[in-house]
Protein backbone atom coordinates (compact mmCIF):
# COMPACT_ATOMS: atom_id res chain seq x y z
CA UNK A 1 0.00 0.00 0.00
CA UNK A 2 1.51 3.46 -0.98
CA UNK A 3 1.70 6.09 1.75
CA UNK A 4 -0.55 9.25 1.40
CA UNK A 5 2.75 11.21 1.40
CA UNK A 6 4.11 9.51 -1.37
CA UNK A 7 0.65 9.70 -3.40
CA UNK A 8 0.83 13.46 -2.84
CA UNK A 9 4.36 13.60 -3.84
CA UNK A 10 3.59 12.15 -7.32
CA UNK A 11 0.68 14.66 -7.79
CA UNK A 12 2.70 17.67 -6.97
CA UNK A 13 5.99 16.35 -9.15
CA UNK A 14 3.36 15.63 -12.07
CA UNK A 15 4.35 18.27 -15.00
CA UNK A 16 1.98 17.42 -17.68
CA UNK A 17 -1.57 19.15 -16.56
CA UNK A 18 -3.98 16.10 -17.68
CA UNK A 19 -1.19 13.67 -15.78
CA UNK A 20 -1.30 15.66 -12.89
CA UNK A 21 -5.54 15.99 -12.93
CA UNK A 22 -5.56 11.98 -13.42
CA UNK A 23 -3.02 11.07 -10.46
CA UNK A 24 -5.04 13.20 -8.19
CA UNK A 25 -8.52 12.06 -9.23
CA UNK A 26 -6.55 8.52 -9.13
CA UNK A 27 -5.42 9.09 -5.13
CA UNK A 28 -8.54 11.11 -3.64
CA UNK A 29 -10.39 8.17 -4.67
CA UNK A 30 -7.38 5.12 -3.21
CA UNK A 31 -7.41 7.40 -0.33
CA UNK A 32 -11.62 7.50 0.47
CA UNK A 33 -11.81 3.63 -0.07
CA UNK A 34 -8.99 3.75 2.60
CA UNK A 35 -5.96 2.53 0.49
CA UNK A 36 -3.33 4.56 1.36
CA UNK A 37 -2.11 5.02 4.41
CA UNK A 38 -1.27 7.46 6.58
CA UNK A 39 2.15 6.87 8.31
CA UNK A 40 2.92 8.06 11.66
CA UNK A 41 6.78 7.68 11.43
CA UNK A 42 7.19 9.06 8.13
CA UNK A 43 10.35 11.37 7.63
CA UNK A 44 9.74 15.61 7.26
CA UNK A 45 8.78 16.53 4.33
CA UNK A 46 10.80 17.66 1.69
CA UNK A 47 11.86 21.40 1.31
CA UNK A 48 9.37 23.02 -0.59
CA UNK A 49 10.36 23.49 -4.08
CA UNK A 50 8.00 24.35 -7.09
CA UNK A 51 5.43 21.92 -8.52
CA UNK A 52 5.21 19.78 -11.68
CA UNK A 53 4.93 22.56 -14.84
CA UNK A 54 4.66 22.36 -18.54
CA UNK A 55 6.51 24.20 -20.52
CA UNK A 56 3.80 26.74 -20.68
CA UNK A 57 2.56 29.10 -19.62
CA UNK A 58 4.98 31.60 -19.26
CA UNK A 59 5.18 33.16 -15.48
CA UNK A 60 5.27 36.96 -15.18
CA UNK A 61 5.23 39.25 -12.89
CA UNK A 62 1.20 40.45 -12.55
CA UNK A 63 1.47 43.74 -13.32
CA UNK A 64 2.95 42.02 -17.15
CA UNK A 65 -0.39 40.71 -17.80
CA UNK A 66 -2.24 42.57 -20.02
CA UNK A 67 -6.13 43.60 -19.56
CA UNK A 68 -8.19 42.01 -22.00
CA UNK A 69 -12.11 42.39 -22.41
CA UNK A 70 -15.56 39.61 -22.67
CA UNK A 71 -16.68 40.81 -25.49
CA UNK A 72 -14.05 38.58 -27.76
CA UNK A 73 -13.57 34.85 -27.85
CA UNK A 74 -9.79 36.02 -27.36
CA UNK A 75 -10.94 37.95 -24.42
CA UNK A 76 -13.26 35.68 -22.39
CA UNK A 77 -10.31 32.72 -23.27
CA UNK A 78 -7.76 34.77 -21.48
CA UNK A 79 -9.68 35.48 -18.56
CA UNK A 80 -11.16 31.52 -18.89
CA UNK A 81 -6.98 30.48 -18.87
CA UNK A 82 -6.52 32.79 -15.98
CA UNK A 83 -9.22 30.80 -13.63
CA UNK A 84 -7.78 28.02 -14.88
CA UNK A 85 -4.09 28.58 -13.74
CA UNK A 86 -5.26 29.29 -10.28
CA UNK A 87 -7.11 25.89 -10.37
CA UNK A 88 -4.12 24.00 -11.66
CA UNK A 89 -2.32 25.75 -8.57
CA UNK A 90 -5.29 25.15 -6.29
CA UNK A 91 -4.36 21.00 -7.15
CA UNK A 92 -1.10 21.68 -5.82
CA UNK A 93 -1.99 23.68 -3.01
CA UNK A 94 -4.55 21.03 -1.41
CA UNK A 95 -1.73 18.32 -2.23
CA UNK A 96 1.26 20.65 -0.62
CA UNK A 97 -0.67 20.32 2.53
CA UNK A 98 -1.54 16.87 2.95
CA UNK A 99 2.64 16.11 2.13
CA UNK A 100 3.91 18.75 4.47
CA UNK A 101 2.01 18.95 7.13
CA UNK A 102 2.56 15.39 9.33
CA UNK A 103 1.19 14.17 12.54
CA UNK A 104 -2.49 15.86 12.05
CA UNK A 105 -5.82 14.15 12.16
CA UNK A 106 -7.24 11.85 9.38
CA UNK A 107 -9.95 14.85 7.96
CA UNK A 108 -6.99 17.28 7.38
CA UNK A 109 -5.40 14.80 4.89
CA UNK A 110 -9.27 13.77 3.97
CA UNK A 111 -10.07 17.32 3.29
CA UNK A 112 -7.37 18.87 1.38
CA UNK A 113 -6.95 15.12 -0.65
CA UNK A 114 -10.54 16.17 -1.78
CA UNK A 115 -10.06 19.98 -2.43
CA UNK A 116 -7.41 18.96 -5.16
CA UNK A 117 -9.60 16.50 -6.12
CA UNK A 118 -12.10 19.13 -6.84
CA UNK A 119 -9.57 22.10 -7.94
CA UNK A 120 -8.77 19.08 -10.50
CA UNK A 121 -12.40 18.77 -11.69
CA UNK A 122 -12.58 22.26 -12.12
CA UNK A 123 -9.50 22.97 -14.24
CA UNK A 124 -10.79 20.20 -16.29
CA UNK A 125 -13.98 21.65 -17.15
CA UNK A 126 -12.05 25.28 -17.49
CA UNK A 127 -10.08 23.55 -19.87
CA UNK A 128 -12.50 22.00 -21.93
CA UNK A 129 -14.06 25.25 -22.26
CA UNK A 130 -10.70 26.85 -23.81
CA UNK A 131 -10.49 24.13 -25.86
CA UNK A 132 -14.00 25.22 -26.85
CA UNK A 133 -13.38 28.59 -27.78
CA UNK A 134 -10.28 27.79 -30.00
CA UNK A 135 -7.46 27.99 -27.21
CA UNK A 136 -5.79 26.00 -24.71
CA UNK A 137 -4.28 26.24 -21.09
CA UNK A 138 -0.65 27.19 -22.20
CA UNK A 139 -1.78 29.71 -24.60
CA UNK A 140 -1.20 32.79 -22.51
CA UNK A 141 0.91 34.23 -19.72
CA UNK A 142 -0.11 33.43 -16.41
CA UNK A 143 1.72 34.62 -12.76
CA UNK A 144 3.19 32.70 -9.72
CA UNK A 145 1.49 34.36 -6.82
CA UNK A 146 -0.74 31.48 -5.29
CA UNK A 147 2.35 29.54 -5.28
CA UNK A 148 4.56 32.14 -3.55
CA UNK A 149 2.33 32.31 -0.82
CA UNK A 150 2.18 28.52 -0.48
CA UNK A 151 6.52 28.94 -0.59
CA UNK A 152 6.07 31.79 2.27
CA UNK A 153 4.08 29.75 4.45
CA UNK A 154 5.59 26.11 4.07
CA UNK A 155 6.99 26.30 7.64
CA UNK A 156 3.79 26.32 9.53
CA UNK A 157 0.00 24.93 9.40
CA UNK A 158 -1.20 27.65 10.73
CA UNK A 159 -0.02 30.51 8.78
CA UNK A 160 -0.42 28.58 5.57
CA UNK A 161 -4.48 27.82 6.54
CA UNK A 162 -4.93 31.53 7.30
CA UNK A 163 -3.63 32.71 4.76
CA UNK A 164 -3.81 30.64 1.45
CA UNK A 165 -7.61 29.42 1.89
CA UNK A 166 -8.65 32.47 3.60
CA UNK A 167 -7.22 35.01 2.26
CA UNK A 168 -5.99 34.09 -1.82
CA UNK A 169 -8.47 31.82 -2.42
CA UNK A 170 -11.34 33.63 -0.83
CA UNK A 171 -10.84 36.16 -3.27
CA UNK A 172 -13.00 34.34 -5.99
CA UNK A 173 -15.17 34.49 -3.69
CA UNK A 174 -15.22 37.98 -3.96
CA UNK A 175 -14.66 38.46 -7.79
CA UNK A 176 -16.50 35.39 -9.48
CA UNK A 177 -20.16 36.94 -8.76
CA UNK A 178 -19.37 40.11 -10.80
CA UNK A 179 -17.26 37.97 -13.81
CA UNK A 180 -20.55 35.82 -13.72
CA UNK A 181 -23.04 39.09 -14.15
CA UNK A 182 -20.71 40.14 -17.12
CA UNK A 183 -20.32 36.98 -18.78
CA UNK A 184 -24.20 36.81 -18.45
CA UNK A 185 -24.49 39.91 -19.75
CA UNK A 186 -22.21 39.22 -23.23
CA UNK A 187 -24.71 35.88 -23.42
CA UNK A 188 -21.97 33.01 -22.58
CA UNK A 189 -24.02 30.89 -20.87
CA UNK A 190 -21.72 28.04 -20.76
CA UNK A 191 -18.94 30.10 -18.64
CA UNK A 192 -21.65 31.65 -16.57
CA UNK A 193 -22.55 27.46 -15.19
CA UNK A 194 -18.85 26.57 -14.77
CA UNK A 195 -18.40 29.79 -12.66
CA UNK A 196 -21.34 29.42 -10.64
CA UNK A 197 -20.43 25.78 -10.36
CA UNK A 198 -16.96 26.27 -9.08
CA UNK A 199 -18.22 29.48 -6.92
CA UNK A 200 -20.68 27.17 -5.09
CA UNK A 201 -17.62 24.86 -4.64
CA UNK A 202 -14.81 27.16 -3.58
CA UNK A 203 -17.23 28.35 -0.39
CA UNK A 204 -16.32 24.55 0.94
CA UNK A 205 -13.20 24.78 0.20
CA UNK A 206 -12.32 28.08 2.04
CA UNK A 207 -14.96 26.61 4.84
CA UNK A 208 -11.93 23.67 5.34
CA UNK A 209 -9.25 26.79 5.55
CA UNK A 210 -11.39 28.16 8.46
CA UNK A 211 -11.67 25.11 10.12
CA UNK A 212 -8.02 24.04 10.11
CA UNK A 213 -7.04 26.95 11.02
CA UNK A 214 -9.50 27.77 14.38
CA UNK A 215 -8.16 23.67 15.02
CA UNK A 216 -4.43 25.34 14.82
CA UNK A 217 -4.82 28.12 17.01
CA UNK A 218 -6.59 25.85 19.82
CA UNK A 219 -3.76 23.54 19.98
CA UNK A 220 -1.73 26.29 20.09
CA UNK A 221 -3.29 28.22 22.60
CA UNK A 222 -3.86 31.70 20.49
CA UNK A 223 -6.75 33.85 19.80
CA UNK A 224 -7.80 33.19 16.29
CA UNK A 225 -8.84 36.53 15.93
CA UNK A 226 -5.84 38.03 16.81
CA UNK A 227 -3.47 35.96 15.32
CA UNK A 228 -5.59 36.34 11.83
CA UNK A 229 -5.14 40.41 12.03
CA UNK A 230 -1.45 39.90 12.50
CA UNK A 231 -1.13 37.09 9.84
CA UNK A 232 -2.81 39.54 7.38
CA UNK A 233 -0.23 42.49 8.70
CA UNK A 234 2.35 40.34 8.15
CA UNK A 235 2.22 38.21 4.90
CA UNK A 236 -1.18 39.85 3.09
CA UNK A 237 0.12 43.34 2.06
CA UNK A 238 -1.10 44.20 -1.52
CA UNK A 239 -3.10 41.09 -1.84
CA UNK A 240 -6.52 42.55 -0.39
CA UNK A 241 -8.96 44.11 -2.20
CA UNK A 242 -13.02 44.96 -1.85
CA UNK A 243 -15.50 44.56 -2.05
CA UNK A 244 -15.63 41.52 0.35
CA UNK A 245 -18.53 39.05 -0.79
CA UNK A 246 -19.40 39.31 3.21
CA UNK A 247 -22.19 36.55 2.34
CA UNK A 248 -19.98 34.07 0.99
CA UNK A 249 -17.29 34.73 3.35
CA UNK A 250 -19.94 33.98 6.21
CA UNK A 251 -20.96 30.49 4.82
CA UNK A 252 -16.81 29.67 4.27
CA UNK A 253 -16.16 30.88 8.10
CA UNK A 254 -15.49 34.13 8.36
CA UNK A 255 -17.10 35.74 11.88
CA UNK A 256 -17.88 39.80 11.65
CA UNK A 257 -14.43 40.55 13.50
CA UNK A 258 -12.45 38.57 10.65
CA UNK A 259 -14.45 40.96 8.18
CA UNK A 260 -13.79 43.73 9.82
CA UNK A 261 -10.04 43.06 9.56
CA UNK A 262 -10.19 42.66 6.37
CA UNK A 263 -11.65 46.10 5.88
CA UNK A 264 -9.36 47.58 7.91
CA UNK A 265 -6.36 46.29 6.47
CA UNK A 266 -7.48 47.41 3.34
CA UNK A 267 -8.19 50.87 4.39
CA UNK A 268 -4.62 51.32 5.45
CA UNK A 269 -3.44 49.74 2.07
CA UNK A 270 -5.55 52.36 0.43
CA UNK A 271 -4.75 55.24 2.58
CA UNK A 272 -2.55 57.88 0.87
CA UNK A 273 0.75 58.56 1.59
Amino acid sequence: MTSLFEAAAECLAAADPGEKVALTHRHAAALARGELHIPADAPPPAPIRMPGRPPRPRLVHPRELPRRGLGSDEGRAAFLHAIAHIELNAIDLGWDAVYRFRGLPEGFYRDWAQVADDEARHFVLLRDRLRELGFDYGDFDAHNGLWEMCGKTAHEGLARMALVPRVLEARGLDVTPGMIERLRKQGDARTVEILETILREEVAHVAAGSRWYRWYCERAGVEPRARFRELLQEYASGYLRGPFNIQARLLAGFDEDELESLRQVEAVQAAPL
